[in-house]
Protein backbone atom coordinates (compact mmCIF):
# COMPACT_ATOMS: atom_id res chain seq x y z
CA UNK A 1 0.00 0.00 0.00
CA UNK A 2 1.41 3.12 -0.88
CA UNK A 3 -0.19 5.98 1.11
CA UNK A 4 1.35 10.51 1.05
CA UNK A 5 3.21 10.09 4.29
CA UNK A 6 0.68 13.62 5.46
CA UNK A 7 -2.50 11.18 5.25
CA UNK A 8 -0.72 8.06 6.90
CA UNK A 9 0.23 10.21 9.77
CA UNK A 10 -2.92 11.65 10.25
CA UNK A 11 -4.43 8.37 9.90
CA UNK A 12 -2.38 7.23 13.14
CA UNK A 13 -2.47 10.10 15.06
CA UNK A 14 -6.54 10.37 15.01
CA UNK A 15 -6.87 6.65 15.38
CA UNK A 16 -4.48 6.30 18.30
CA UNK A 17 -6.15 9.61 19.87
CA UNK A 18 -9.46 7.66 19.26
CA UNK A 19 -11.45 10.04 16.91
CA UNK A 20 -11.80 9.68 13.10
CA UNK A 21 -9.47 11.22 10.71
CA UNK A 22 -11.27 13.05 7.60
CA UNK A 23 -9.01 11.84 5.23
CA UNK A 24 -7.20 8.74 4.27
CA UNK A 25 -10.16 6.28 5.46
CA UNK A 26 -10.58 3.90 1.97
CA UNK A 27 -7.21 2.64 3.20
CA UNK A 28 -8.27 1.44 6.39
CA UNK A 29 -12.46 0.84 5.76
CA UNK A 30 -13.04 -2.61 6.90
CA UNK A 31 -17.01 -4.59 7.00
CA UNK A 32 -20.10 -1.99 7.34
CA UNK A 33 -20.37 -3.13 3.56
CA UNK A 34 -24.56 -3.67 3.95
CA UNK A 35 -24.95 -0.49 5.92
CA UNK A 36 -22.60 1.05 3.60
CA UNK A 37 -25.15 -0.39 0.90
CA UNK A 38 -28.37 0.79 2.32
CA UNK A 39 -26.60 4.44 2.98
CA UNK A 40 -25.91 4.81 -0.74
CA UNK A 41 -29.62 3.92 -1.73
CA UNK A 42 -30.38 6.76 0.43
CA UNK A 43 -28.37 8.69 -1.99
CA UNK A 44 -29.57 7.86 -4.92
CA UNK A 45 -33.00 8.93 -3.72
CA UNK A 46 -32.04 12.08 -2.76
CA UNK A 47 -30.24 12.65 -6.24
CA UNK A 48 -33.39 12.05 -7.70
CA UNK A 49 -35.28 14.29 -5.87
CA UNK A 50 -36.37 12.91 -2.87
CA UNK A 51 -34.87 12.63 0.98
CA UNK A 52 -34.11 10.66 3.47
CA UNK A 53 -33.74 10.14 7.59
CA UNK A 54 -31.68 7.85 9.02
CA UNK A 55 -30.75 7.06 12.93
CA UNK A 56 -27.30 5.34 13.41
CA UNK A 57 -26.87 3.70 16.86
CA UNK A 58 -24.16 1.82 18.63
CA UNK A 59 -22.03 2.23 21.59
CA UNK A 60 -18.82 4.73 22.10
CA UNK A 61 -16.17 3.34 19.55
CA UNK A 62 -18.20 1.04 17.58
CA UNK A 63 -17.63 3.01 14.27
CA UNK A 64 -20.42 5.24 14.07
CA UNK A 65 -18.39 8.53 13.59
CA UNK A 66 -16.07 6.12 11.37
CA UNK A 67 -19.23 5.34 9.10
CA UNK A 68 -20.30 9.04 8.96
CA UNK A 69 -17.34 10.08 7.77
CA UNK A 70 -16.85 7.02 4.75
CA UNK A 71 -20.25 8.35 3.45
CA UNK A 72 -19.05 12.35 3.77
CA UNK A 73 -16.27 11.39 1.10
CA UNK A 74 -18.67 9.06 -0.85
CA UNK A 75 -21.30 11.48 -1.43
CA UNK A 76 -18.82 14.46 -2.27
CA UNK A 77 -17.38 12.07 -5.02
CA UNK A 78 -21.16 12.03 -6.57
CA UNK A 79 -21.44 15.57 -6.74
CA UNK A 80 -23.29 16.11 -2.90
CA UNK A 81 -22.77 18.85 -0.73
CA UNK A 82 -22.40 17.87 2.85
CA UNK A 83 -23.06 19.59 6.17
CA UNK A 84 -21.76 17.82 10.02
CA UNK A 85 -21.66 19.07 13.00
CA UNK A 86 -21.44 17.16 16.42
CA UNK A 87 -24.10 18.52 18.91
CA UNK A 88 -22.83 19.59 22.71
CA UNK A 89 -24.01 21.82 25.78
CA UNK A 90 -23.70 25.04 23.21
CA UNK A 91 -24.89 22.90 19.98
CA UNK A 92 -28.22 21.54 19.83
CA UNK A 93 -31.18 21.07 17.56
CA UNK A 94 -33.42 23.69 19.57
CA UNK A 95 -32.47 26.38 22.63
CA UNK A 96 -33.10 29.11 24.18
CA UNK A 97 -30.27 30.99 24.06
CA UNK A 98 -29.34 30.19 20.51
CA UNK A 99 -28.09 27.04 21.06
CA UNK A 100 -30.36 25.77 17.66
CA UNK A 101 -28.28 28.40 15.94
CA UNK A 102 -25.17 27.96 16.72
CA UNK A 103 -25.56 24.35 15.14
CA UNK A 104 -26.82 25.85 12.14
CA UNK A 105 -24.20 28.09 11.98
CA UNK A 106 -21.49 25.42 12.70
CA UNK A 107 -23.28 23.36 9.92
CA UNK A 108 -22.47 25.62 7.40
CA UNK A 109 -18.86 26.21 8.52
CA UNK A 110 -18.53 23.02 7.65
CA UNK A 111 -20.00 22.84 4.34
CA UNK A 112 -18.14 20.64 2.15
CA UNK A 113 -17.82 20.00 -1.50
CA UNK A 114 -15.82 17.87 -3.35
CA UNK A 115 -13.26 20.25 -5.03
CA UNK A 116 -13.15 22.08 -1.13
CA UNK A 117 -13.70 18.80 1.45
CA UNK A 118 -12.50 20.55 3.80
CA UNK A 119 -15.38 22.68 4.67
CA UNK A 120 -15.52 26.68 4.31
CA UNK A 121 -16.94 25.75 1.05
CA UNK A 122 -20.05 28.53 1.05
CA UNK A 123 -18.60 31.26 -1.08
CA UNK A 124 -17.46 28.87 -3.62
CA UNK A 125 -19.90 27.32 -4.31
CA UNK A 126 -22.29 30.66 -4.75
CA UNK A 127 -19.43 32.37 -7.00
CA UNK A 128 -20.00 28.88 -8.92
CA UNK A 129 -23.34 28.79 -9.40
CA UNK A 130 -23.04 32.54 -11.32
CA UNK A 131 -20.12 31.13 -12.98
CA UNK A 132 -21.69 28.48 -14.49
CA UNK A 133 -25.09 30.55 -14.96
CA UNK A 134 -22.66 32.83 -17.54
CA UNK A 135 -21.25 30.24 -19.10
CA UNK A 136 -24.50 28.45 -19.72
CA UNK A 137 -26.39 31.74 -21.07
CA UNK A 138 -22.89 32.39 -23.42
CA UNK A 139 -23.26 28.61 -24.74
CA UNK A 140 -27.15 28.95 -25.21
CA UNK A 141 -26.95 32.97 -27.35
CA UNK A 142 -23.49 32.64 -28.90
CA UNK A 143 -22.54 35.57 -26.81
CA UNK A 144 -18.56 36.32 -25.47
CA UNK A 145 -18.71 36.42 -21.41
CA UNK A 146 -17.70 40.52 -22.22
CA UNK A 147 -20.51 40.87 -24.69
CA UNK A 148 -22.61 43.73 -22.94
CA UNK A 149 -25.85 41.99 -24.05
CA UNK A 150 -25.03 38.47 -21.61
CA UNK A 151 -25.63 39.91 -18.40
CA UNK A 152 -29.84 40.31 -19.03
CA UNK A 153 -29.86 36.62 -20.29
CA UNK A 154 -27.95 35.75 -17.10
CA UNK A 155 -30.34 37.57 -14.87
CA UNK A 156 -33.24 35.68 -16.84
CA UNK A 157 -31.49 32.64 -15.93
CA UNK A 158 -30.96 33.43 -12.00
CA UNK A 159 -34.45 34.69 -11.56
CA UNK A 160 -35.95 31.15 -13.02
CA UNK A 161 -33.13 29.64 -10.25
CA UNK A 162 -34.45 32.39 -7.65
CA UNK A 163 -37.76 31.88 -8.41
CA UNK A 164 -38.13 28.39 -7.51
CA UNK A 165 -37.39 28.84 -4.04
CA UNK A 166 -40.38 31.64 -3.54
CA UNK A 167 -42.76 29.30 -2.45
CA UNK A 168 -40.70 27.70 -0.04
CA UNK A 169 -40.75 28.88 3.77
CA UNK A 170 -38.37 32.00 3.86
CA UNK A 171 -37.87 31.28 0.06
CA UNK A 172 -38.59 35.16 -1.05
CA UNK A 173 -35.81 36.17 1.85
CA UNK A 174 -33.57 33.40 0.29
CA UNK A 175 -34.09 34.24 -2.86
CA UNK A 176 -33.78 38.46 -2.28
CA UNK A 177 -30.37 37.65 -0.74
CA UNK A 178 -28.88 35.38 -3.59
CA UNK A 179 -30.30 38.27 -6.13
CA UNK A 180 -27.99 40.15 -3.29
CA UNK A 181 -24.73 38.78 -3.93
CA UNK A 182 -25.25 37.89 -7.79
CA UNK A 183 -25.58 41.17 -8.45
CA UNK A 184 -22.75 42.41 -5.98
CA UNK A 185 -20.65 39.94 -8.01
CA UNK A 186 -20.77 41.53 -11.27
CA UNK A 187 -20.13 44.97 -9.86
CA UNK A 188 -17.44 43.70 -7.64
CA UNK A 189 -18.95 44.77 -4.51
CA UNK A 190 -16.85 43.05 -2.02
CA UNK A 191 -18.17 44.55 1.00
CA UNK A 192 -21.56 43.41 0.02
CA UNK A 193 -20.74 39.74 -0.65
CA UNK A 194 -19.29 39.15 2.78
CA UNK A 195 -22.04 40.90 4.71
CA UNK A 196 -24.45 38.29 2.19
CA UNK A 197 -21.79 35.67 2.97
CA UNK A 198 -22.36 36.70 6.98
CA UNK A 199 -25.99 36.72 6.62
CA UNK A 200 -26.22 32.86 5.14
CA UNK A 201 -23.85 32.30 8.05
CA UNK A 202 -26.12 33.19 10.83
CA UNK A 203 -24.01 35.70 12.01
CA UNK A 204 -26.33 38.43 12.42
CA UNK A 205 -27.56 38.58 16.01
CA UNK A 206 -30.69 40.91 15.45
CA UNK A 207 -32.76 42.19 12.52
CA UNK A 208 -31.83 45.99 13.17
CA UNK A 209 -28.28 44.96 12.48
CA UNK A 210 -29.28 42.74 8.91
CA UNK A 211 -31.47 46.26 8.29
CA UNK A 212 -29.14 48.30 8.45
CA UNK A 213 -26.30 46.68 6.99
CA UNK A 214 -28.55 44.52 3.95
CA UNK A 215 -32.31 46.37 4.04
CA UNK A 216 -33.39 42.87 4.90
CA UNK A 217 -35.79 42.49 7.64
CA UNK A 218 -35.14 39.32 8.76
CA UNK A 219 -32.54 36.86 10.60
CA UNK A 220 -31.89 33.39 11.12
CA UNK A 221 -32.67 31.77 13.93
CA UNK A 222 -33.13 29.21 15.95
CA UNK A 223 -36.90 28.39 15.46
CA UNK A 224 -36.29 28.84 11.55
CA UNK A 225 -32.53 27.35 10.81
CA UNK A 226 -33.88 24.15 9.44
CA UNK A 227 -36.05 25.54 6.95
CA UNK A 228 -33.10 27.34 5.70
CA UNK A 229 -31.57 24.25 4.97
CA UNK A 230 -34.04 22.62 3.32
CA UNK A 231 -34.15 25.85 0.84
CA UNK A 232 -30.15 25.08 0.71
CA UNK A 233 -30.71 21.78 -0.36
CA UNK A 234 -32.96 23.23 -3.32
CA UNK A 235 -30.98 26.16 -4.35
CA UNK A 236 -27.92 23.64 -4.16
CA UNK A 237 -29.57 21.32 -6.78
CA UNK A 238 -30.59 23.90 -9.12
CA UNK A 239 -26.78 25.34 -8.82
CA UNK A 240 -25.71 22.21 -10.74
CA UNK A 241 -24.95 19.85 -6.91
CA UNK A 242 -27.00 16.45 -6.63
CA UNK A 243 -28.20 17.54 -3.48
CA UNK A 244 -27.38 17.95 0.61
CA UNK A 245 -26.78 15.42 3.19
CA UNK A 246 -26.83 16.91 7.13
CA UNK A 247 -24.57 14.90 9.36
CA UNK A 248 -25.00 14.88 12.95
CA UNK A 249 -23.20 13.18 15.38
CA UNK A 250 -22.77 12.62 19.33
CA UNK A 251 -26.86 12.86 19.84
CA UNK A 252 -26.36 11.81 23.02
CA UNK A 253 -25.73 15.39 23.99
CA UNK A 254 -29.35 16.11 23.82
CA UNK A 255 -30.06 13.09 26.31
CA UNK A 256 -27.78 14.44 28.88
CA UNK A 257 -30.11 17.69 29.09
CA UNK A 258 -31.54 17.76 32.35
CA UNK A 259 -34.85 19.81 31.59
CA UNK A 260 -37.04 17.20 30.58
CA UNK A 261 -39.26 20.40 28.78
CA UNK A 262 -36.22 21.41 26.78
CA UNK A 263 -34.99 17.98 25.75
CA UNK A 264 -38.79 17.66 24.52
CA UNK A 265 -38.58 20.63 22.24
CA UNK A 266 -35.24 19.20 20.52
CA UNK A 267 -37.25 15.22 20.30
CA UNK A 268 -39.91 17.90 18.44
CA UNK A 269 -37.60 19.21 15.97
CA UNK A 270 -36.17 15.88 15.12
CA UNK A 271 -40.09 14.98 14.42
CA UNK A 272 -40.21 17.14 12.51
CA UNK A 273 -37.14 16.76 10.18
CA UNK A 274 -37.86 13.04 10.24
CA UNK A 275 -41.82 13.79 8.98
CA UNK A 276 -40.65 16.27 6.44
CA UNK A 277 -38.32 13.94 4.85
CA UNK A 278 -40.30 11.14 4.53
CA UNK A 279 -43.80 12.59 4.05
CA UNK A 280 -41.74 14.62 0.83
CA UNK A 281 -41.89 17.88 1.93
CA UNK A 282 -38.09 17.83 2.19
CA UNK A 283 -36.56 17.62 -1.40
CA UNK A 284 -32.81 16.53 -2.66
CA UNK A 285 -32.29 16.62 1.34
CA UNK A 286 -30.79 13.39 3.21
CA UNK A 287 -30.40 14.22 7.01
CA UNK A 288 -28.51 11.07 9.44
CA UNK A 289 -28.44 11.63 13.25
CA UNK A 290 -25.90 9.22 15.68
CA UNK A 291 -26.43 8.39 19.12
CA UNK A 292 -25.76 5.74 21.43
CA UNK A 293 -28.29 2.47 21.97
CA UNK A 294 -29.29 4.46 26.09
CA UNK A 295 -30.04 8.17 24.22
CA UNK A 296 -32.17 6.32 21.60
CA UNK A 297 -34.42 3.70 23.72
CA UNK A 298 -34.36 5.35 27.65
CA UNK A 299 -37.45 5.50 28.37
CA UNK A 300 -37.30 8.29 30.55
CA UNK A 301 -35.12 10.66 28.88
CA UNK A 302 -34.43 8.98 25.15
CA UNK A 303 -35.26 9.77 22.11
CA UNK A 304 -38.16 7.12 22.79
CA UNK A 305 -39.36 8.99 25.70
CA UNK A 306 -41.00 11.29 22.79
CA UNK A 307 -43.92 9.15 21.77
CA UNK A 308 -44.13 10.03 18.73
CA UNK A 309 -40.83 9.05 18.14
CA UNK A 310 -40.99 5.89 19.74
CA UNK A 311 -43.91 4.62 17.90
CA UNK A 312 -42.15 5.53 14.45
CA UNK A 313 -39.16 4.25 14.78
CA UNK A 314 -39.13 1.31 17.18
CA UNK A 315 -38.58 -2.19 16.50
CA UNK A 316 -41.74 -4.03 15.02
CA UNK A 317 -42.56 -7.94 15.94
CA UNK A 318 -40.44 -9.41 13.47
CA UNK A 319 -37.20 -7.98 13.77
CA UNK A 320 -35.88 -9.71 16.21
CA UNK A 321 -32.53 -11.40 15.53
CA UNK A 322 -32.57 -9.95 12.46
CA UNK A 323 -30.61 -6.54 10.52
CA UNK A 324 -33.13 -4.29 8.78
CA UNK A 325 -31.09 -2.22 7.11
CA UNK A 326 -34.55 -0.28 5.33
CA UNK A 327 -36.18 0.53 8.48
CA UNK A 328 -34.73 4.13 9.69
CA UNK A 329 -32.70 3.23 12.18
CA UNK A 330 -29.63 1.16 11.59
CA UNK A 331 -27.79 -0.15 14.72
CA UNK A 332 -24.55 -1.22 13.92
CA UNK A 333 -23.31 -4.71 14.81
CA UNK A 334 -19.84 -5.34 15.79
CA UNK A 335 -17.10 -6.22 13.64
CA UNK A 336 -15.98 -9.90 13.21
CA UNK A 337 -13.08 -11.71 14.21
CA UNK A 338 -11.76 -11.58 10.71
CA UNK A 339 -12.95 -8.38 10.26
CA UNK A 340 -10.61 -7.15 12.69
CA UNK A 341 -7.63 -8.71 11.64
CA UNK A 342 -8.10 -7.20 8.13
CA UNK A 343 -7.98 -4.06 9.92
CA UNK A 344 -4.78 -4.92 11.98
CA UNK A 345 -2.87 -6.02 8.77
CA UNK A 346 -3.50 -2.58 6.98
CA UNK A 347 -2.27 -0.42 10.24
CA UNK A 348 0.81 -2.44 10.43
CA UNK A 349 1.68 -2.08 6.94
CA UNK A 350 0.38 1.89 6.82
CA UNK A 351 2.80 1.80 10.53
CA UNK A 352 5.69 0.62 8.73
CA UNK A 353 5.77 2.09 5.53
CA UNK A 354 4.94 5.61 7.47
CA UNK A 355 8.02 5.08 9.63
CA UNK A 356 10.01 3.30 7.42
CA UNK A 357 10.59 0.11 8.76
CA UNK A 358 11.02 -3.52 8.09
CA UNK A 359 7.64 -5.54 8.76
CA UNK A 360 8.13 -6.72 12.26
CA UNK A 361 4.46 -8.04 13.45
CA UNK A 362 3.70 -11.23 11.88
CA UNK A 363 0.86 -12.85 10.75
CA UNK A 364 1.01 -15.42 14.20
CA UNK A 365 1.15 -12.07 16.10
CA UNK A 366 -1.53 -10.29 14.73
CA UNK A 367 -4.07 -13.33 14.98
CA UNK A 368 -2.26 -13.84 18.84
CA UNK A 369 -3.22 -10.12 19.46
CA UNK A 370 -6.61 -10.17 18.24
CA UNK A 371 -7.21 -13.22 20.70
CA UNK A 372 -6.30 -11.74 23.32
CA UNK A 373 -8.00 -8.71 23.20
CA UNK A 374 -11.16 -10.85 22.62
CA UNK A 375 -10.49 -13.39 25.16
CA UNK A 376 -11.12 -10.84 27.89
CA UNK A 377 -14.12 -11.27 30.21
CA UNK A 378 -17.00 -9.48 28.54
CA UNK A 379 -15.53 -8.68 25.52
CA UNK A 380 -17.77 -9.73 23.20
CA UNK A 381 -20.39 -6.91 24.94
CA UNK A 382 -17.93 -4.20 25.73
CA UNK A 383 -14.57 -4.00 23.88
CA UNK A 384 -15.33 -1.94 20.55
CA UNK A 385 -13.25 -0.98 17.42
CA UNK A 386 -11.69 2.07 18.93
CA UNK A 387 -10.14 0.07 21.71
CA UNK A 388 -8.64 -2.68 19.82
CA UNK A 389 -6.90 0.15 17.30
CA UNK A 390 -5.05 2.02 19.90
CA UNK A 391 -4.13 -1.39 21.63
CA UNK A 392 -2.88 -2.22 18.58
CA UNK A 393 -0.82 1.10 17.12
CA UNK A 394 0.27 0.98 20.96
CA UNK A 395 2.04 -2.00 20.44
CA UNK A 396 3.17 -0.84 17.24
CA UNK A 397 4.66 2.13 18.28
CA UNK A 398 6.65 0.30 20.72
CA UNK A 399 8.54 -2.66 18.46
CA UNK A 400 9.25 0.67 16.27
CA UNK A 401 11.14 2.56 18.57
CA UNK A 402 12.89 -0.74 20.27
CA UNK A 403 13.69 -3.56 17.64
CA UNK A 404 15.20 -5.96 19.96
CA UNK A 405 11.27 -6.56 21.34
CA UNK A 406 9.32 -9.01 20.13
CA UNK A 407 5.73 -8.59 19.94
CA UNK A 408 5.30 -12.36 21.08
CA UNK A 409 6.94 -11.88 24.50
CA UNK A 410 4.92 -8.14 24.44
CA UNK A 411 1.51 -9.52 24.17
CA UNK A 412 2.84 -12.48 27.40
CA UNK A 413 4.36 -9.77 29.38
CA UNK A 414 3.13 -9.23 33.22
CA UNK A 415 2.11 -5.11 31.72
CA UNK A 416 -0.41 -6.53 28.97
CA UNK A 417 -1.45 -8.89 31.45
CA UNK A 418 -2.25 -6.39 33.86
CA UNK A 419 -3.71 -3.95 31.79
CA UNK A 420 -5.88 -7.18 30.84
CA UNK A 421 -7.20 -7.42 34.53
CA UNK A 422 -8.12 -3.99 34.78
CA UNK A 423 -10.58 -4.02 31.95
CA UNK A 424 -11.82 -7.39 33.45
CA UNK A 425 -12.36 -5.71 36.69
CA UNK A 426 -13.83 -2.62 35.08
CA UNK A 427 -16.14 -4.77 33.33
CA UNK A 428 -17.44 -6.97 36.98
CA UNK A 429 -18.07 -3.45 38.39
CA UNK A 430 -19.81 -2.00 35.87
CA UNK A 431 -22.18 -4.81 35.73
CA UNK A 432 -22.24 -4.95 39.55
CA UNK A 433 -23.45 -1.18 39.51
CA UNK A 434 -26.31 -2.07 36.70
CA UNK A 435 -27.50 -4.89 38.98
CA UNK A 436 -27.81 -2.78 42.29
CA UNK A 437 -29.60 0.05 40.02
Amino acid sequence: MKIPKRIAQTLMNSLKGGVVPRVGLPYVTVGRKAEIDALLRDVDIIADGGASFRFIVGKYGSGKSFLLQTIRNYVMAKNFVVVDADLSPERRLQGTRGQGLSTYKELIRNMSTKTKPEGGALSLILDRWISSVQQEAAASSGLGLADPALPPLVERKISAVIGSLNEMVHGFDFARLLTMYYQSHISGDDETKAKVLKWFRGEYATKTEARQELGVNIVITDDSWYEYLKLFACFLQQAGYAGMLILIDELVNIYKIPHSVTRQYNYEKILTMYNDTMQGKARHLGIILCGTPQCMEDPRRGVYSYEALRSRLAEGRFSNGHKDLLSPVIRLQPLTLEEMLILVEKLADIHAELYEYPQAVTQQDMVDFIEIEFGRIGADEHITPREVIRDFIEVLDIVCQDRSVKVRDLLGSGAFTYARNEVEEDVSEGQFAEFEL
